[in-house]
């Protein structure tokens, strides 16, 4: 589905339209440092309760930023100075989306380790305890390990 292009044919037009987009922005800026915040304080649950706020900020930042796109030519003439500040804005989303991304991998490799932990524990208990013809305990063998269930409702 296309969206007709529009040139804004009033600075009125393309001030209110950069405005906008420079809201949704700060809005994904503030969203973004609030659930990385929550994360890095190990509060994981509430961090996926802003999921769905984050997801409409950005769609709502995809639109708007089609449709600037779309339209940067009547943006450069009617409010280049604008324009740079969005830039910025965007670098700024860019460096804390990157640190974002990098906190919630940290937090994903570390649940991934703890899981992997405990399910390994299970199996040590679980298989019997022998010594192997060398004198040292067996290990479990990898095909026998049982599958490990992890309820998401606690």
């Amino acid at each position: 589905m296309t969206e007709t292009v529009v040139e804004f044919a009033r600075a009125e037009d393309a001030q209110a339209a950069v405005k906008q987009f420079a809201s949704t922005i700060g809005a994904l800026l503030t969203l973004v440092e609030q659930e990385t915040s929550l994360v890095r304080a190990g509060r994981v649950r509430q961090a996926t309760l802003l999921e769905a706020q984050k997801s409409d900020l950005a769609s709502a930042y995809m639109k708007a930023s089609v449709r600037l796109s779309a339209n940067r030519q009547a943006l450069t003439r009617h409010v280049p100075n604008e324009l740079r500040i969005l830039a910025d804005l965007h670098r700024e989303l860019q460096v804390r989306l990157k640190t974002n991304m990098t906190v919630l991998a940290t937090a994903h490799a570390v649940s991934e380790d703890i899981i992997r932990g405990v399910s390994t524990e299970l199996q040590r208990k679980a298989a019997p305890s022998t010594y192997g013809a060398g004198g040292r305990t067996n290990q479990p063998s990898p095909r026998t390990a049982h599958p490990l269930a992890v309820s998401r409702s606690i």
